[in-house]
């Protein structure tokens, strides 16, 4: 091999390794956010409703600190670049589209869009070719937010039951059927995307199943009753 071929080829290879650690760093310090988020909505599950506000307040502060990280890893990533790095921090994506779509949902009962979330980060469309939100990516993180509502074995519900709110189930069941009857208009080629949207099948038949049982002893909101649950 030619040796200034080689010494290229190193040179080439160092500058990578060093991108992809400040890449990790940037990555790593939304990871920390991320987590202190992820701790704070462990806590829809004991909260009444009335208040759900003021948990959810509580995350912003974390919410706004990632948004430096994104901002340095579109200044970082070399131009038209996006696809070659991303794995490097698309977990990291993922968890923050779940984050603001759960909090959008607990707020306003609506679908967060990309725009949405995007705008939420700081994410300049000038970017889009270095870091943006992957459609992959949000689909990835509105799927765990209905596995979150649902909660293995629709826990949410089951709470929200306990701490007195009969209406919360059918709520979540009004969203859940939305997203996924949106998501069977889509022809999903990624496998692991795929799998994780039959998922969906059972974390709706688990919201169905606590819904049931509420309209069965009259406990859902005025005009549900068992007669209409058999319909």
């Amino acid at each position: 091999m030619d040796p200034k071929e080689l010494e290229i080829i190193m040179e080439t290879l160092e500058e990578e390794s060093i991108l992809k650690e400040k890449i990790r760093d940037a990555a790593s310090d939304m990871e920390k956010s991320i987590r202190v988020m992820m701790a704070t909505l462990t806590g829809i599950h004991s909260t009444r409703r009335d208040q759900l506000d003021v948990l959810l307040n509580s995350t912003e502060q974390a919410r706004e600190s990632c948004k430096k990280p994104l901002a340095t890893i579109a200044q970082i990533v070399p131009k038209h670049q996006y696809w070659r790095w991303k794995d490097l921090y698309a977990r990291h994506i993922q968890n923050l589209v779940f984050i603001i779509v759960l909090s959008d949902y607990l707020r306003s009962g609506k679908l967060s869009s990309i725009q949405d979330i995007s705008d939420c980060l700081g994410l300049n469309p000038e970017w889009h070719n270095e870091v943006h939100i992957q459609t992959e990516d949000y689909l990835q993180g509105i799927i765990s937010v209905i596995n979150e509502l649902a909660s293995f074995s629709s826990r949410f519900a089951i709470n929200s039951v306990t701490l007195g709110n009969f209406e919360e189930p059918f709520k979540i069941q009004r969203f859940a059927s939305d997203v996924f009857a949106g998501f069977s208009m889509l022809s999903l080629k990624n496998d692991a995307l795929r799998r994780r949207f039959d998922s969906l099948k059972y974390d709706l038949k688990r919201i169905e199943e606590v819904v049931y049982d509420l309209r069965v002893r009259n406990l859902g909101p005025a005009g549900q009753s068992q007669g209409q649950s058999q319909e």
